[in-house]
């Protein structure tokens, strides 16, 4: 079943922190669709515990962020990047509070906001709420939502494909345009199985990252990079997707999957401990626990694998009972829920896949090499995080580029758009599928290899591995595509299978490590791979 909708402005893919700011600015200026699979307040962007890094104390200067931002990314950071996100972030911050955004003040200061202090950090310099910052964050820019009456959320609505003037030419076969140009998307609503052609002057993509196609992730279970997907297929630009982030801390415990335990925590002066009690950070680095992430990941997997660990511990021992409940009350619940005092206990955890540092490759307005198709948030590859991401600098990042995005739209006003009507979707003989087990049984299989083969420490030998069976799987997930309706998990699974293939792609073209990216075939930096790793899907 297709209908056809009436043509809107903006057409928004994702309802986190980069969605609605985007949505926020541009409704002033036209109709716009946010499209969200879940709920509306399900995203990345909720489950951001640590917080939002900005210049903010008397004593922290843009130059130290800039220089903080510029090391963790390992030579590959753009600087014009860098700098525009830090120069105009604290005013950004200022509109989050402006909209209602209540960030922690100092227990001791209360006129002052108390500010953290993660690795790769010079400074304090990260605003937070508790340690629940994303929930917050969403919380208030989803009351600005609702109150404008030009912003639509749809839930249960995921994008399918991204249509575009060449997409369109070659249907028709007719001559393709020399400079493509987004024109709306095929949208799945998950609850009745149909799909809507929505026409848009433009798309924005802002579905948050892909830590769902790894085994253990971070990320909730909406992270199946749709957004890196459909721009791979729509023919945008890619940089850098051999670049994701695992974070050093993730609970390991048999009752959670998932659970974070913040950055904050080692800026806090938290000890990572063997089960012996051996500090072996020190070992690793000068910097200790406050390593950039990537250090301290990698320093976790050869500990685990050096002596047979199934875990690491993190000290916070060092932590009062009432600091820590005041400190990180939303950890530390949960802990004690589980039997686990962070005053007394150590907390075991283990690395897990928590941020794409890499994606669609955007100017600095946001926008992709396919005009009117822009991507802000997870989602995008700015050139902020070059090969490995500051931690704290993300929701920066999605409120910096979603405002410039919106602000780049808007001057395009007088650019008269053509109003397509798009072709209906067509479903040709697909029938309801009686297999699903088939979805479930390739999902983990990918999500396995890509655990044990691209993960945290890689080789090309195991790279090659995880090619080979990625065509394999490709193969049948085309064949499934084709034959069955669409439903969200069958949308999800040929979105992983095409992220997968960009990240081992990418990782085989890069021969070297650096920031994110650690082979042991290539163990030191090459200045000869000081450059963006640019790829883009031959039709």
């Amino acid at each position: 079943m297709c209908k056809v909708s009436d043509s809107i402005d903006f057409l928004v893919i994702g309802s986190g922190v980069a969605g609605m700011w985007f949505a926020l600015q541009a409704c002033r200026h036209g109709r716009v669709v946010v499209l969200t699979k879940r709920e509306p307040e399900e995203s990345n962007t909720r489950y951001a515990q640590g917080g939002i890094a900005a210049v903010w104390s008397p004593s922290d200067t843009v130059e130290e962020h800039v220089r903080d931002t510029l090391v963790a990314g390992a030579g590959l950071c753009r600087r014009d990047a860098v700098e525009v996100t830090v120069r105009e972030g604290p005013d950004r911050v200022r509109e989050l509070i402006a909209l209602g955004a209540q960030f922690t003040r100092r227990h001791d200061f209360p006129d002052e906001y108390d500010l953290h202090r993660e690795g790769g950090h010079s400074r304090r310099r990260i605003l937070h709420a508790d340690d629940l910052t994303g929930e917050e964050v969403v919380r208030a820019m989803r009351v600005a939502c609702d109150r404008e009456e030009r912003i639509e959320i749809r839930d249960h609505h995921m994008a399918v494909d991204i249509v575009t003037d060449t997409w369109l030419a070659r249907r028709e076969t007719e001559p393709e345009p020399l400079q493509d140009r987004a024109r709306g998307a095929y949208v799945l609503d998950v609850r009745t199985g149909e799909v809507e052609a929505i026409s848009a002057r433009a798309v924005v993509l802002a579905t948050g990252g892909a830590g769902k196609v790894y085994r253990f992730t971070t990320n909730p279970p909406i992270a199946s990079g749709d957004g890196h997907a459909m721009a791979w297929r729509a023919g945008a630009q890619m940089a850098n997707m051999e670049f994701v982030q695992f974070h050093p801390t993730c609970l390991h415990h048999p009752q959670v999957n998932s659970f974070l335990i913040s950055e904050a925590l080692r800026g806090e002066g938290g000890k990572l401990r063997l089960p012996d009690g051996h500090r072996f950070m020190l070992d690793y680095d000068d910097r200790a626990e406050l390593a950039p992430r990537d250090i301290v990941a990698r320093a976790i997997d050869a500990e685990l694998k050096r002596l047979g660990l199934q875990c690491v511990y993190l000290d916070m021992t060092h932590l009062e009972r009432a600091q820590a409940e005041r400190m990180f009350p939303n950890i530390d619940a949960r802990l004690r829920d589980l039997g686990i005092d962070m005053a007394k206990d150590f907390i075991p955890v283990v690395p897990a896949a928590h941020y794409m540092c890499g994606g669609v490759l955007t100017d600095l307005n946001g926008e992709s090499s396919i005009r009117n198709l822009f991507a802000v948030g997870e989602v995008a590859c700015t050139g902020l995080h070059g090969a490995n991401r500051l931690a704290s600098n993300s929701l920066l990042e999605a409120c910096v580029f979603a405002h410039r995005a919106a602000k780049t739209l808007v001057e395009r006003e007088d650019e008269p758009p053509r109003r397509t009507v798009l072709p209906s979707w067509d479903a040709g003989q697909a029938v309801d599928s009686d297999e699903l087990v088939v979805v479930t049984q390739l999902w983990e299989e990918v999500r396995q290899f890509m655990w044990n083969y691209v993960g945290i420490v890689r080789t090309t030998r195991r790279l090659e591995r995880a090619r080979r069976r990625l065509k394999l799987v490709r193969d049948e997930v085309w064949n499934y595509y084709w034959d069955f309706r669409l439903t969200g998990d069958l949308v999800e699974l040929r979105n992983l299978v095409d992220v997968a293939e960009m990240i081992v792609t990418s990782a085989l073209r890069r021969r070297e490590s650096r920031g994110l990216h650690y082979t042991l075939d290539y163990p030191s930096p090459d200045s000869r791979f000081l450059s963006d790793t640019v790829i883009r899907r031959e039709h």
